[in-house]
């Protein structure tokens, strides 16, 4: 959903709204928040809990005194959800992708009801940590999924600098959370709920008192030793073998829309020639392999898993980049049909500045992306991240932009820019 980059710069603080700052801690708003997260959380509970099969362990939040940060890992976009379920006693506000908040009718009724903390992927996080340091110091509990997006391979990431140092400081208790099976339920790529098991449990509790007594660095590194989760080891030693995830109806098969992940074949080499539909994700050159309703590729050769075909997609990009930037001539790596680029504006709202085709060009030491007449080097780009699966954001010095696409592969690009970042 977001990604934290803690700062600390004085300055920067001082500038915070004062406007926003009243609305955070208002007593009225909390409650009107409150009574909306019981409603929700008692109307949609039992929904969820049998739309994934979805268990938690017996987990009562109050008896933790005091405000607390929770961390859980981001595998799927029901994640606040499901934590919603599992938190279901204890009202949280949930940091958020400002994007949602930028939706014509969903944004203005999400932050009446709930007013998440917004954060911009892409730009730095100052100000959304501050606000997540007024609703602690209000007594007010926050949901952070810091690994910043959600999983693409069914592993989960590392998560952003600065959370350790922001649980220390908060005065909250930290709680790690662990969801397990979400991502083969939803994965980021595909569309329609699989049911087939999902559990969730606390993995620490770290109270004010014991985070005060360790350095930002191990609390960061206990974060992400308590979130490390691996979708694919804890499928294969499933009791009974692995377990299925069935897709509901037949209006979409279990591989469908694998391609908006994975894109370099591994017969041909080529990149952005992968098509996917029904239980299958196939090249033009022939390749096609099985998508199965376990997660697992057969036959299991040459990749298993989507962890392994995504390692060598990310192997791929790098060798395609460090190859050709040095050559004297520029010339075209991938390209795709249809894109549309939108500048973000201050106020929750974007505005289209180009249409066209989307294009990576490298050559001449340089590597540069095209959306219709605008070109940005990728190495200007400060930040990028990647929405969901259509959508990249990204800054060019204090620029934010939207990349929007549709049925388009973005994480080739997203990858490349990573490559470049060393």
């Amino acid at each position: 959903m977001v990604y934290l980059k803690y700062e600390t710069d004085r300055s920067q603080r001082k500038g915070t709204d004062m406007a926003a700052k009243n609305k955070e801690t208002d007593p009225a708003l909390w409650r009107r928040h409150r009574r909306f997260y019981r409603i929700l959380t008692v109307l949609l509970g039992g929904w969820v809990r049998r739309k994934f099969n979805y268990t938690c362990e017996d987990f009562d939040p109050n008896s933790i005194e005091g405000p607390m940060i929770i961390i859980p890992n981001h595998s799927c976009a029901w994640d606040p959800l499901l934590m919603g379920v599992a938190m279901r006693r204890r009202q949280m506000y949930f940091v958020a992708s400002e994007h949602l908040l930028r939706m014509r009718f969903i944004g203005p009724l999400v932050r009446f009801l709930a007013a998440p903390i917004p954060r911009r992927k892409a730009r730095p996080g100052t100000q959304a940590v501050m606000s997540c340091l007024r609703h602690l110091k209000a007594g007010h509990s926050i949901c952070l999924f810091a690994e910043g997006e959600q999983t693409w391979d069914g592993l989960s990431g590392t998560v952003f600098p600065g959370s350790g140092k922001l649980a220390r400081q908060s005065g909250a208790t930290l709680v790690t959370y662990r969801l397990e099976g979400a991502y083969l339920s939803l994965p980021r790529w595909g569309k329609g709920v699989r049911r087939g098991k999902v559990y969730g449990h606390p993995v620490g509790i770290y109270p004010p008192e014991v985070l005060k007594g360790m350095k930002p660095d191990e609390i960061q590194e206990a974060i992400n030793r308590d979130l490390g989760f691996d979708t694919w080891a804890w499928q294969s030693k499933q009791p009974g073998g692995p377990v299925r995830y069935r897709l509901k109806g037949n209006r979409w098969g279990a591989a469908q829309f694998l391609d908006k992940a994975l894109f370099c074949c591994p017969a041909c080499g080529q990149i952005g020639t992968l098509t996917a539909g029904g239980d299958e994700i196939r090249c033009s050159c022939g390749f096609r392999t099985r998508y199965t309703e376990t997660g697992f590729f057969e036959p299991g050769e040459p990749f298993r898993t989507v962890a392994e075909w995504d390692a060598y997609g990310r192997q791929e990009i790098g060798r395609l980049l460090d190859r050709t930037m040095p050559e004297p001539e520029r010339r075209e790596l991938f390209a795709d049909p249809a894109a549309e680029l939108s500048l973000v504006e201050d106020g929750h709202k974007d505005r289209v500045i180009a249409t066209g085709r989307l294009a990576l060009t490298a050559g001449d030491g340089t590597a540069v992306l095209h959306i219709g007449d605008r070109a940005f080097d990728l190495r200007k780009v400060s930040l990028m991240a990647p929405i969901l699966s259509d959508r990249l954001m990204f800054s060019e010095g204090k620029e934010y932009y939207q990349l929007k696409t549709k049925d388009i592969n973005l994480r080739k690009y997203d990858l490349a820019w990573e490559h470049l970042q060393g």
